[in-house]
C-alpha cells in the first residue's frame, strides 16, 4: 500500500509537532511550586511533633544572627577559592577556611549558569528553568515567594550595592541602593569600585540589618581573557581584602550585639575554561560558598573539608538565620553546619521547619503523595 504525498506530508508534520512539543516540555519543565499564592499572608505554623505536652514548637524561631552580609562574587568557581589560586591570591579567606569560625561549600547551580537565574535560586530556593535565559537580558519583579521579600515584610533594612539585575528583581525592597550595569565586559575596575566605595560608611552605620553586594569584575575577566589570565589572581585579590575589611568590621561590631553575625561569600555560577557560563560544565555549576560567623567557632584540630551542596540550600538556611518562615517554593534544605552547635531541641526545631515546608510543596506538585501518620 502507497501513501499518497498529501497522507505522507501530513504525517511528516505531526511527527515534527510532536517533536517539538516532546522538546519543549524537557527543555522547559513545569516549575516545582507552591499554589497557595505569594502573599504573605498569616500562615497557619508548622505543626507541633505529638511527643511533648508544653513547648514553643508553634512558634517562629527566632533570628540566630544580628547582620547578615552576603557578598557575591559573579563567576566564583570552587577552585578559585579552594584550590591553589586560593592558596596564592586569597590568604585571608584560606585562613579562614582552614583555621577560621566558617563553614566551605561547593554549592552546585543548576543550568542555565547565568546570572538572573541563579539569584532567583540562591533567594527563592527554587529552580528556574531555561525561559530565565531570555529573561536575563530584562529582569522583571520577581513575585516567587523570596528571602528578601520575607525580610522586608518582617521589617528587616536591606541594602544592596552591585549588579542591577537584583534592583530589577526586587524594586522596591531595599532601603538604599547602587546598581551598576552588568554589560560592559570589558570594565572589570570601575564596576567593583563602584560596590566597594560604599564599604567604609555602611560598615559603620547600624541602621540595616541585611547587606547585599554583587561583584562583577570577575566575571567580566573570565569573558575578556579566560580563567588562566593573571588578572584573574589580582582580582582574588582584590576580593580576599574586601572580605577581610568585612569580617573585621562585623566581629569589632559583635561586641555591642546580642547576637553574632553572619557574612557569606559566594558565587552565582562558575566559570568555563573558555571563560564564559551558562551551560553545565564542572567548571560552571561548581560554585564556592563560605559561611563564616563567630557562631560557628572550631577547636584545635577542627578540620572541616568543604562539603558539596545544593545553591538552593542557602535560601532556607538563611530564613533561619533571619527567624523568617522558608520561601514556599524552596526546595532545598537547612544547611546542617550552621546549626550544629545549638541544643538539640533547637535543631530539632530548625529541621521540622524546613521538614514542613518541603512536605506541604510536595503534597502540592505530586496528587499521588500520601504523608505516613
Amino acid at each position: 500500500m502507497r501513501l499518497g504525498s498529501g497522507t505522507f506530508a501530513a504525517c511528516c508534520v505531526v511527527i515534527e509537532v510532536l517533536g517539538v512539543a516532546l522538546f519543549l516540555r524537557g527543555f522547559f519543565p513545569a516549575p516545582v511550586c507552591s499554589f497557595s499564592g505569594t502573599e504573605h499572608q498569616t500562615e497557619s505554623p508548622a505543626p507541633e511533633p505529638s511527643a511533648g505536652a508544653i513547648s514553643n514548637w508553634t512558634k517562629l524561631p527566632p533570628p540566630l544572627f544580628s547582620k547578615v552580609v552576603i557578598m557575591l562574587i559573579d563567576a566564583l568557581r570552587d577552585d578559585f577559592v579552594f584550590g591553589s589560586k586560593g592558596v596564592k591570591f586569597m590568604p585571608y579567606t584560606t585562613y579562614l577556611v582552614e583555621k577560621g569560625s566558617s563553614h566551605s561549600f561547593v554549592a552546585e547551580a543548576k543550568p542555565p549558569t547565568v546570572t538572573m537565574p541563579r539569584i532567583k535560586a540562591l533567594m527563592t530556593g527554587s529552580l528556574p528553568g531555561f525561559i530565565d535565559v531570555v529573561r536575563n537580558l530584562n529582569s522583571p519583579t520577581l513575585l516567587e515567594d523570596n528571602v528578601i521579600t520575607r525580610a522586608k515584610a518582617a521589617g528587616k533594612r536591606i541594602i544592596f550595592y552591585g549588579d542591577e539585575t537584583w534592583v530589577k528583581l526586587f524594586p522596591k525592597h531595599f532601603v538604599e541602593y547602587d546598581g551598576t550595569t552588568s554589560f560592559f565586559v570589558s570594565d572589570y575596575t570601575e564596576v567593583d569600585d563602584n560596590v566597594t566605595r560604599h564599604l567604609d560608611k555602611v560598615l559603620k552605620r547600624r541602621d540595616w540589618d541585611v547587606l547585599i553586594l554583587h561583584y562583577l569584575g570577575l566575571d567580566h575577566i573570565g569573558h575578556i581573557s579566560g580563567p588562566n589570565s593573571p588578572l584573574i589572581g589580582r582580582k582574588l585579590s582584590e576580593m580576599d581584602s574586601v572580605l577581610m575589611k568585612i569580617h573585621t568590621s562585623l566581629l569589632s561590631e559583635e561586641r555591642e550585639t546580642l547576637l553574632p553575625n553572619l557574612l557569606v561569600l559566594c558565587g552565582d555560577h562558575g566559570m568555563s575554561e573558555a571563560g564564559g557560563h551558562g551551560a553545565s560544565s564542572v567548571e560552571e555549576v561548581n560554585t564556592a560558598m563560605i559561611l563564616i560567623s563567630s557562631a560557628f567557632e572550631r577547636k584545635p584540630g577542627d578540620v572541616r573539608r568543604p562539603k558539596y551542596i545544593q545553591q538552593t540550600d542557602l535560601a532556607a538556611t538563611l530564613s533561619i538565620g533571619l527567624g523568617l518562615p522558608i520561601p514556599k517554593s524552596s526546595v532545598g534544605n537547612l544547611i546542617f553546619p550552621v546549626i550544629e552547635g545549638k541544643p538539640m531541641r533547637e535543631q530539632l526545631r530548625f529541621l521540622h521547619l524546613n521538614t514542613v515546608q518541603l512536605s506541604k510543596l510536595l503534597q502540592e506538585n505530586v496528587p499521588s503523595y500520601k504523608k505516613e501518620p
